[in-house]
């Protein structure tokens, strides 16, 4: 069973992602049809920022991936035996 501070990380967790992709979804799909002088823009980045920011979160992603890959694999191996 989960204790009550794995289940607290847990829902911390979920409220975090579903943050995230609200305001990311606002800035995509909502600000472009909003007028550029209107209160709302000055509360989002630029939309460059919205390719670039997913983009670069996908490399780091990527590469702890194949790091951790890596180490995995070179702490398991095993060399063979030699008759």
């Amino acid at each position: 069973m989960a204790t009550g501070v794995d289940r607290a990380a847990g829902v911390g967790l979920v409220v975090f992602s579903l943050l995230l992709f609200v305001y990311y979804s606002v800035w995509v799909v909502v600000l472009p049809f909003v007028d550029s002088d209107h209160g709302l823009h000055q509360y989002f980045l630029s939309r460059e920022y919205s390719v670039i920011l997913p983009g670069a979160a996908a490399v780091v992603l990527l590469l702890c991936i194949g790091a951790f890959t890596a180490v995995v694999m070179w702490k398991n191996h095993r060399p063979k035996k030699v008759d």
